[in-house]
């Protein structure tokens, strides 16, 4: 399971690299283009836009895994540690109820989506808003398992971010 969970996020890392690489050659190989030959690739900028849609929500599951989202967290560290406890348990409830009215939202909205072409590519617009589907599932997990272990007491501290200095 700890192998499959590793190729998962590898696999989502690879992703985030091939996203931003493919986003960077369209948008400047269309300014070369538009530039210097006075012609364009018409769907460098759809493309680019979904490519972008997709590295902000696949690099939001990357986030959560390694504690990187932004946070507030004075009054965490400021209580003992079974309130900490009680309140990253609540947090990670809060995630996991967003998550699971995101995934709900997009499920529902997927008939609609999947109906509307893009105006270029003639792409079913549900490749662009379907990201949602895998970020909701993977994020919602991630924090539905930190809740059950700051309320079991397995997990007793809050997260630290990697490269993140405590003293």
């Amino acid at each position: 399971m700890k192998q499959l969970n590793h190729l998962f996020f590898r696999a989502i890392d690879i992703a985030l690299v091939a996203l931003l690489a493919a986003m960077t050659a369209m948008v400047f190989g269309n300014v070369v283009l538009r530039y210097g030959f006075g012609s364009g690739l018409d769907f460098s900028e759809e493309m680019s836009r979904f490519c972008f849609v997709w590295l902000i929500f696949l690099g939001s599951i990357a986030a959560m895994r390694r504690d990187l989202h932004m946070g507030f967290d004075s009054v965490v560290v400021s209580v003992g540690p079974r309130t900490r406890r009680i309140l990253l348990a609540i947090a990670n409830g809060l995630i996991l109820a967003c998550c699971l009215l995101l995934l709900a939202g997009t499920l529902m909205q997927w008939h609609v989506n999947a109906t509307n072409a893009a105006p270029v590519t003639g792409m079913p617009m549900s490749w662009l808003f379907g990201v949602a589907v895998p970020m909701s599932l993977a994020i919602g997990l991630m924090a539905g398992w930190r809740m059950i272990g700051y309320a079991s007491g397995r997990l007793t501290d809050a997260p630290v971010a990697q490269g993140e200095l405590h003293e």
